[in-house]
């Protein structure tokens, strides 16, 4: 009998049923605030296996194209085969700040006595019991927001998801070019989901959400940018700037923040409470790259330092101990489970570590769950042991011309060459960056006292493997730092201090921006990047 399938869950298809009814009956959560009529379009779902036995799309659908449909509106017309469908909006594995002793906390709203005020004289009105600040990052794949006291500067509450906006595309290009044809709807997906995370936090804690007094959001230019409703199709094309950075070349404006109120976004705070979008540093080089800054505290750096926060845009930052230079990299998805057969987010049954035991692969999964599929770091080890024992070319082919390779053949889990060409691509990106930076700077990887590794992804790599398969540069294993999610943390530092805040205006006014394309051997540099052995100087 053929089945509705959700990861391991599975039930008989019943015709006639919407894909949201299915889902209940699977104990599947759905987004949705709209009784199921179509309006709020927050149960988008990926659909993997089976579309053609879904009804057609309704009007309610007409923002949505390929794989994606609104669970509410889709049903099952046919049940001569399975039907396979993906929530968006799934729960990840978060990555928190580090633990250790809070300091600078002297955020701009404070108490004074049952008031809640805010530099400048503003009045907020009445205290609810709590003050809290929310520090967000929205990355092109996924979201990781926090509440924050901004008394004691604790960490409240965490969440972490996929970004609901993937339907609008993988990469940062694909949204701009979505936005254009539909505007507004990727700001509405990412308000939804937000909001979303803000209902269930505060009832979690039991505080009312107008406790939430302030709140810092980063990302890369084009998520920013979106959040706050702002064209970003001057992002998509040359010179590739926000219109914020156009005004404080063109203009004079004194920063390239974006600050707005709760109302005017419809945030779930607050209602005039501050939503600020940090500064971005240039071009795609964006906000959670200077948030990176922050959180590792290389800002007043005097050593020479690299910093690579590798996601679909990876963002290099390095610095001889004067200069400090920034540059991005259209790395892609691959590294995140984009264009990869099994490739997934870093959620429960992902692989995220493999390796060669008596000639056959061993893999540890997240949760130590069943393998669903391979994350980031799941696909740097995998790559590494095939180049080790020979069953993978330095230019990416398989041993014997094999199309792919079994990785849990029990499970059906395998490695495509296509899947290595996308990874051969992704991983280019990231090491073009690096190798540009430190040759304009004069610096061997030798030359550097601290590499640090920001984001989920990077925080779960595997060091010499990724030095062996060429995605990071050859250096000791003992200077490299990892920091987390510095993105997040970096906002929540933001959020408790006026110091900080005041720090990073000043620095990202003098890191020099390199386009990486604009290089005369850039096309030589991304080739030699293709190949599966360790960056050369």
């Amino acid at each position: 009998m053929p089945d509705l399938v959700h990861g391991r869950e599975r039930r008989p298809l019943v015709p006639g049923r919407t894909l949201f009814d299915e889902a209940e009956e699977l104990s599947v959560v759905v987004p949705a605030s709209c009784q199921r009529l179509g309006r709020c379009h927050e149960c988008v779902v990926e659909v993997r296996a089976g579309a053609d036995r879904l009804s057609p799309r309704t009007e309610a659908e007409s923002f949505l194209a390929g794989a994606f449909r609104l669970a509410c509106q889709a049903r099952i017309e046919r049940t001569d085969g399975d039907v396979e469908f993906n929530v968006l909006r799934r729960r990840l594995r978060i990555l928190l700040a580090p633990e250790g002793e809070v300091s600078d906390v002297d955020p701009p709203v404070r108490r004074a006595g049952d008031h809640v005020v805010r530099d400048g004289g503003v009045d907020l009105g009445s205290w609810f019991g709590r003050l809290l600040g929310l520090a967000v990052d929205v990355g092109t794949t996924t979201i990781v927001l926090e509440l924050v006291d901004l008394e004691t500067g604790e960490t409240a509450a965490s969440a972490a998801l996929e970004n609901p906006q993937r339907y609008g595309g993988s990469d940062v290009m694909s949204r701009i070019s979505y936005d254009a044809a539909f505007p507004g709807q990727l700001r509405q997906s990412l308000r939804r989901a937000l909001n979303h995370e803000i209902r269930r936090l505060c009832s979690m804690l039991g505080v009312d959400r107008r406790a939430i007094v302030e709140a810092v959001l980063v990302g890369n230019t084009t998520m920013r940018d979106l959040a706050f409703g702002l064209d970003v199709a001057p992002i998509g094309r040359l010179p590739y700037r926000s219109t914020t950075e156009t005004a404080a070349r063109v203009v004079g404006a004194r920063s390239t923040r974006i600050v707005k109120l709760a109302y005017e976004l419809g945030l779930l705070m607050h209602p005039r409470g501050r939503v600020i979008g940090s500064p971005i540093i240039a071009s795609h080089v964006g906000a959670d790259a200077a948030a990176d800054l922050v959180a590792v505290g290389a800002i007043h750096a005097r050593e020479p330092f690299l910093l690579i926060d590798i996601g679909t845009n990876t963002e290099v930052i390095a610095s001889d101990g004067r200069r400090l230079l920034a540059a991005s990299s259209p790395a892609g998805p691959a590294f995140e489970g984009g264009g990869v057969r099994y490739g997934m987010a870093a959620a429960d049954g992902a692989i995220e570590a493999v390796r060669l035991v008596d000639g056959r692969l061993e893999t540890r999964t997240i949760g130590g769950m069943e393998p669903e599929g391979i994350c980031g770091s799941g696909l740097v080890d995998l790559l590494a042991v095939l180049r080790r024992s020979g069953r993978l070319t330095t230019r990416g082919g398989l041993a014997d011309g094999a199309r792919e390779v079994a990785v849990v053949p029990e499970r059906g889990i395998v490695l495509t060459t296509a899947d290595v060409a996308h990874l051969a691509v992704a991983k280019a990106a990231t090491a073009v960056g690096q190798r540009v930076l430190l040759r304009t700077l004069g610096l061997a990887p030798s030359d550097l006292r601290h590499v640090y590794l920001a984001g989920g992804f990077a925080n779960a790599l595997d060091v010499p493997a990724s030095i062996e398969i060429g995605l990071l540069v050859p250096v000791d294993p003992a200077r490299v730092v990892r920091a987390g999610n510095a993105s997040v943390s970096g906002a929540k530092a933001l959020l408790l201090s006026r110091r900080r805040r005041a720090e990073l205006e000043s620095a990202v006014r003098r890191i020099d921006h390199v386009e990486l394309e604009s290089e005369p051997d850039f096309f030589d540099l991304f080739t030699d990047g293709c190949l599966f052995e360790p960056i050369t100087a």
